[in-house]
Formats: C-alpha cells, structure tokens, sequence
C-alpha cells in the first residue's frame, strides 16, 4: 500500500493486449505506479497477493471463459484483501455479479463502463476515489442493476425527489455534485438525504457509512 504522498500502486487486469497496454501508459503518464499488468483472473490473484496494491482494474470478461471471472475475482480480492479497492472498467454489466461485489464490499469499489468514460482526469479522479475507501459506479451501472431488480417495499417510502438523490447517491456523488446535477441547493439536498437516511433507519454511527449503506439498500431492492 503506499504511504502519504507515494503514487498510488496499481494492479490492472485486462486480457486485451492493446487495452492493457494503453491502460498502463495512461495511468503511468498521469503519475499512477502500475506495478503489475495480466491477462486472466488467475494472475490478478498472485499480482495482488505479491503486491498488495491500491488498487486493482479489473476487466469483467477474460479467459478463460471469458463470462464474469473479473467480478469473481473481484468479489475474491475484496474478501481475501479488503484493503486493496477494486475499479471494475469493462464493456460489459453483468448484473447479478455486480450486485454481489456491492453488497460484500460496499466500500473501496467501483463499476465504469470503457465506452462513458471520455476524460483521463475523472477516471484518475475514479481510481482515487476507490483507492480512499470511496464508491463510484456508473449511472448506466446503476440503471441496469435496478431494472433487474425493481425497486421493492424498502424503498416505498421514498419520494420521487429523494429516489433521485439516493440514485445519484449510490453514484458516489458528494451532496455538492447532487446539488448541481439537480439544480437544488446544497441545504435541499442536505434535507433530502436526512430524510431518505430516516426512512431507511439508518441512524447516526461513529462506524458505519450511511451513504454506503442507503445506496447498497438501494441497488438490493
């Protein structure tokens, strides 16, 4: 792991060559340390056991079946290491394995699709954020996890307004971005998420991430 003003390590997993290639220059020219780059699942698992990174990128699809071996080994990374976060970064929403790895790892994880994500700058601002301990997930990650599942009696009591605040919530987005995406002010957005936080039953904790837990209630119904 690294230490305070260290390059934040970084372990990617990607089977395509081109792909893998770019990913490491990129992140290399933006100052990040790539310590390991591989092609499969089972080399993720020894690159992160060998070097404890910040973060592991990780492709959903790779050998060798080439279905959701990045979000198992993603979800195993997580169990085996919590303290590595994980940056899922595909093509691909396999949604059933996707809401797997947010309930078991609610924290120091994130879902971006390669085709949305048009600036080097917010997917450094992705990696660091998931590096902190953060959430970031992909509105279109978030749009296909709930029409797999729809929304259900837990969240009844939310109104339309406080649905979107807790959509944008389960984002990652701070109230200050919520604010600005809905054109509300920081005060209404600080009522609102009081507000879903009441009708969630998630009381004030010295330990336990309110916005981590309301967005996870939040992708599970």
């Amino acid at each position: 792991m690294s230490t305070a003003g260290a390059a934040l390590r970084v372990v990617i997993a990607e089977d395509a060559a081109i792909m893998r290639d770019g990913l490491t220059q990129t992140l290399t020219r933006r100052g990040l340390d790539v310590v390991s780059a591989v092609a499969d699942a089972e080399a993720l698992r020894e690159a992160v056991e060998k070097h404890r990174p910040d973060v592991a990128i990780v492709d959903v699809r790779m050998p060798p079946t080439h279905t959701d071996e990045g979000l198992r080994a993603a979800r195993a990374i997580h169990e085996q290491w919590p303290e590595v976060g994980v940056l899922v970064f595909s093509q691909y929403i396999e949604t059933q394995a996707a809401a797997e790895l947010f309930a078991r790892a609610p924290g120091g994880v994130g879902y971006l699709l390669k085709d949305r994500v048009a600036d080097v700058s917010e997917f450094i601002d992705a990696i660091t954020r998931v590096a902190q301990g953060g959430t970031v997930l992909d509105p279109e990650v978030v749009r296909q996890l709930l029409s797999a599942g729809r929304r259900g009696d837990t969240l009844a009591a939310l109104t339309p307004r406080e649905r979107e605040v807790l959509s944008l919530i389960a984002q990652g987005r701070s109230n200050a971005a919520i604010a600005g995406t809905l054109f509300i002010s920081p005060k209404v957005v600080e009522k609102h998420v009081a507000s879903i936080f009441d009708k969630l039953g998630l009381p004030p904790s010295d330990t336990d991430n309110r916005r981590v837990i309301a967005a996870i209630r939040y992708l599970e119904s």
